[in-house]
């Protein structure tokens, strides 16, 4: 895995108090926008889970991230994080 061991711990810290049951069951139940066109839906719930950190904090954070990986690698590290549904 690509990512530094600090910028895994903090997204971890910012991903895991989003993962709640409540929304697991819903995107299990696959109510959520646009989920009939959805073919992967755990990567689609780590996605949506990573976009659900606020703005304000995710945008500088992705940018520090982007400046040495890429998509796949930050799917790798939410892979680690979020169990699959």
């Amino acid at each position: 895995m690509k990512i530094k061991p600090e910028h895994f711990e903090q997204l971890k810290t910012l991903i895991e108090p989003l993962d709640a049951a409540t929304l697991r069951t819903r995107y299990q139940n696959k109510d959520f926008p646009r989920s009939d066109n959805v073919k992967n839906l755990d990567m689609r719930y780590r996605w949506d889970l990573f976009h659900m950190i606020p703005p304000c904090t995710r945008h500088p954070f992705s940018k520090t991230m982007y400046e040495y990986m890429n998509d796949d690698h930050i799917d790798t590290a939410l892979r680690r994080i979020v169990p699959p549904l």
